[in-house]
């Protein structure tokens, strides 16, 4: 059975939640004062979550969490209401290809952003129709939306030329099939407060988990990062370790990033041989360059992860080459920590999963989603290489 996501404020709790039928559970985000500050499973029956398990559930988890994350969020946004001129210009990029119902919504969710003079930035990677183009003309009638045609492959190409374009301080991503909550743009821009920092990421909370696949995702490769706010830099940790700064789905950085430390590698992410890591390969570079990430969970989007299964282990394996493909990179850039890396990530998560999974373990990650991670962290490096000659000889034939 579907498990519902739900949004619950912890000072006004329901008496009890009804007209959950279809459901065996339910995942709820909990705020404070409009900031996240833990979530609960909870169980569903007959459509109902009865009220006094949802408040004992509720208290037990904030007494666990403390009030850190809520005194740290109430306050940063209280300074923020006070010193909002002074956060950074930005530009909004969503960075889409062929997926015009997904961006739509994306968009919906965009023009119910507080509207601090922010452009919005479509950029249509390689499309084989004209709906992305007619959803951006629409949108702009609405808000500040600019379209991009982009025509070379590939996300990190898009996420490029978003930073090219735009003419603010900081460039907040957030992809096509991701619905960002309200506060989310200024939750991002205050992290910029130092000139250190080139990278902000926030909380990335499933919109639905309607199918197995979903639910498969959540539990092996969610977005959510926690709900504490945590300053990265290499001093304190492993820029090989950079998958733990966020997600590509919700992140911001400073334009200045071009300068700093290049651009996104074009020969990652999705629409190349590569598939993922471009995000990561990013946040790693941040932290080697001797810059600053910070995640704040204040920072709130939705994501719609993949429904069906075989969409999911189309994931697991992109994100396996992808991982790999980025760590190829950063060892070409002499990063050697990442061969450590490399042997944590197969000793201490795939190796142990595995013989379990294998012999059908209950609660142990499906066997063909393991195989398929380990398959794509084998295919990552000769991704990477056969990425970047596709690569070389893009630019050849341009010239």
């Amino acid at each position: 059975m579907a498990t519902a996501v739900l949004d619950l404020d912890v000072r006004h709790l329901p008496a009890g939640l009804h007209g959950l039928q279809g459901r065996d559970r339910a995942l709820a985000l909990l705020r404070l004062g409009g900031v996240p500050a833990g979530e609960v499973y909870l169980p569903v029956v007959d459509g109902t979550i009865d009220g006094a398990q949802l408040r004992a559930a509720v208290a037990s988890v904030m007494a666990a969490a403390g009030s850190e994350p809520w005194l740290a969020g109430y306050l940063a946004s209280d300074a923020a209401r006070h010193t909002g001129a002074s956060l950074p210009s930005a530009t909004v990029a969503v960075c889409t290809r062929d997926r015009p119902e997904y961006l739509q919504r994306c968009l919906q969710a965009l023009m119910r952003l507080e509207d601090d003079g922010q452009e919005i930035l479509i950029v249509d990677n390689c499309p084989s129709s004209d709906a992305t183009r007619q959803l951006a003309l629409a949108a702009a009638e609405q808000r500040s939306v600019r379209y991009l045609r982009e025509d070379r492959p590939g996300l990190n190409a898009a996420r490029n030329r978003a930073l090219q374009e735009a003419r603010t301080e900081v460039v907040a991503f957030s992809d096509d099939d991701a619905v960002p909550d309200p506060g989310w743009l200024r939750a991002l821009l205050r992290n910029f407060d130092h000139p250190l920092v080139l990278a902000v990421t926030g909380l990335t909370m499933p919109l639905e988990l309607e199918t197995e696949a979903q639910e498969w995702f959540e539990r092996v490769s969610r977005f959510g990062r926690g709900f504490s706010r945590i300053v990265f830099d290499s001093a304190t940790h492993n820029p090989a370790h950079a998958g733990l700064i966020g997600t590509g789905a919700n992140m911001a950085f400073r334009r200045s990033a071009l300068d700093f430390i290049g651009p996104f590698d074009d020969a990652l992410d999705s629409g190349t041989p590569t598939r993922a890591g471009g995000d990561y390969e990013m946040f790693s570079r941040v932290l080697a360059s001797g810059y600053r990430a910070v995640y704040d969970p204040a920072a709130l989007s939705w994501h719609c992860h993949r429904r069906t299964w075989d969409e999911l282990r189309q994931a697991m394996y992109g994100y396996g080459v992808g991982i790999f493909a980025a760590w190829t990179r950063s060892l070409l850039d002499g990063e050697l920590s990442v061969l450590r890396a490399a042997c944590g990530w197969m000793w201490y998560r795939q190796f142990p999963a595995l013989p379990l999974a294998l012999l059908g373990h209950s609660g142990i990650t499906p066997r063909d989603l393991l195989l398929a991670e380990l398959r794509g962290c084998m295919a990552g490096p000769w991704a990477y290489f056969a990425s970047r000659r596709q690569r070389r000889l893009t630019r050849a034939c341009r010239l």
